[in-house]
């Protein structure tokens, strides 16, 4: 794992998302319970790309 991935994916399992299936490339698909799902990339090394997927399913976590 690199950069940020760890931490993100962290906070997803803390705010009830799951990995629901590997997407193409280096991304995994993760989902929440209502419905909500986003994608996370393995080599997610930039905070800003960090920032937009936990923005994106509404986590008012900022790196």
């Amino acid at each position: 794992m690199n950069g940020y991935e760890k931490q993100v994916k962290e906070l997803l399992l803390k705010h009830g998302y799951r990995l629901v299936r590997t997407g193409k490339g280096s991304h995994e698909i993760w989902a929440s319970e209502k419905g909500v799902s986003v994608t996370v990339n393995h080599v997610c090394k930039s905070r800003h790309t960090a920032n937009s997927i936990l923005k994106a399913v509404g986590i008012q976590h900022r790196f």
